[in-house]
């Protein structure tokens, strides 16, 4: 199959780009001395999985059991479960790791941790849970220099339950765009999990584990001394919000919507077309950025990036088509109806979410479908 034969909306894929990110990120965490557990919520996809482990990975990250269910049938057995555990989920847990799965879960509180210990308990099972520091303000976790951080310690040293590290997320890094702020927050990153990594140890418990991570902070990292493994998501395809934060250029992006033209309004220098929001999601990471790109950049139908003109509205099924700034009074003669394009995502992760397949597209123009799972 080729992209003229495709039905549209379509996520393509373009391989040549991702294998390119893969092999930057892996070559980087190579050089940095630490074990890269990348983190696989970006595709859901057990293709794209297997490249990244193929060029080095070794674990990946989940957001959903769902997805630790569909990988570890794949064959992966190192699986960290990165949102904090609640007790109604651990029968789900217990049956993956009753299969040889070594799930790992983290936490965050006291309460969690005494429910995976009580359950473990109950059932014969040692769970391990590493706990979640907050290095940044951006989400959950406990702050390194918390009290409540030993008290979760605490808590994991008992029958049922055993403390495997600390893990943490600098999802603050989306908000940066300079070298040097992403330098300090890769740092700030790393030293306050390794802070905690160092308070837990000295309270008298194992923490083997220190565990960061954020696309952003991965490709700005200078040293990771006391970190034993980083995780990271988007960059395997990467999108338009990396590209403000300045850790890719558009010519990096793998992850594209293929759209067709299926109309016009030539008075307003409107082009319509036949992916909105259900194609490109209602995301729009870029708008509080440096460039905002609407509901993503268009592409002539080879992925070329076409200065100017960005998808700058989104109904369910019908996206707009515009030039930025004065409208376009050519827009019928320059995209006439039928004129395929590709439009390049704000957020990759929110886009693929809206498909169920990806067109993956190799040099040579062949096409080739990977199936893409989704639920919890």
């Amino acid at each position: 199959m080729t992209l003229d034969q495709l039905d549209t909306p379509a996520a393509l894929v373009d391989l040549q780009r991702m294998q390119r990110n893969i092999a930057r990120m892996q070559a980087r965490l190579d050089s940095l001395g630490v074990r890269f557990r990348p983190h696989v919520k970006t595709s859901k996809c057990v293709q794209v999985m297997q490249a990244q482990r193929a060029a080095g990975a070794r674990g990946i990250t989940v957001s959903t059991l769902r997805e630790a269910e569909q990988f570890f049938a794949a064959g992966e057995t190192d699986i960290l479960y990165a949102v904090g555990i609640v007790p109604a989920k651990l029968p789900q847990v217990l049956a993956l790791r009753r299969q040889g799965c070594d799930l790992k879960l983290i936490t965050d509180n006291v309460d969690a941790a005494n429910a995976v210990a009580a359950f473990g308990r109950e059932h014969g099972e040692t769970f391990e849970v590493w706990i979640e520091i907050d290095c940044d303000g951006h989400r959950s976790g406990v702050a390194p220099e918390a009290p409540v951080l030993l008290d979760v310690g605490r808590a994991l040293a008992q029958q049922g339950a055993s403390l495997g590290g600390v893990m943490t997320h600098a999802g603050a890094s989306y908000e940066l765009d300079e070298p040097e702020a992403l330098a300090a927050m890769a740092e700030q990153e790393r030293a306050g999990c390794v802070r905690a990594a160092e308070r837990l140890r000295a309270a008298g418990h194992a923490c083997a584990n220190v565990s960061v991570g954020s696309t952003p902070t991965a490709l700005s990292a200078r040293a990771l001394p006391g970190v034993t493994e980083v995780r990271a998501g988007v960059y395997v395809f990467f999108d338009l919000v990396m590209a403000n934060v300045g850790v890719c250029a558009p010519s990096d992006i793998a992850l594209s919507v293929l759209t067709t033209v299926i109309g016009h309004q030539a008075d307003k220098g409107w082009a319509i077309l036949d992916a909105g929001w259900m194609a490109m999601s209602r995301d729009r990471g870029t708008q509080k950025q440096r460039h905002d790109y609407g509901y993503g950049q268009v592409c002539a139908l080879d992925g070329t990036p076409l200065p100017g003109y960005v998808m700058s509205g989104a109904n369910q099924e019908h996206g707009i088509l515009a030039r930025e700034g004065e409208p376009d009074r050519e827009i019928v003669r320059r995209f006439p109806v039928g004129t395929r394009l590709r439009i390049l995502p704000n957020h990759a992760c929110a886009t693929g979410a809206q498909f169920p397949e990806y067109q993956a597209v190799s040099a040579d123009g062949a096409v080739a479908t990977w199936p893409r799972f989704y639920g919890w």
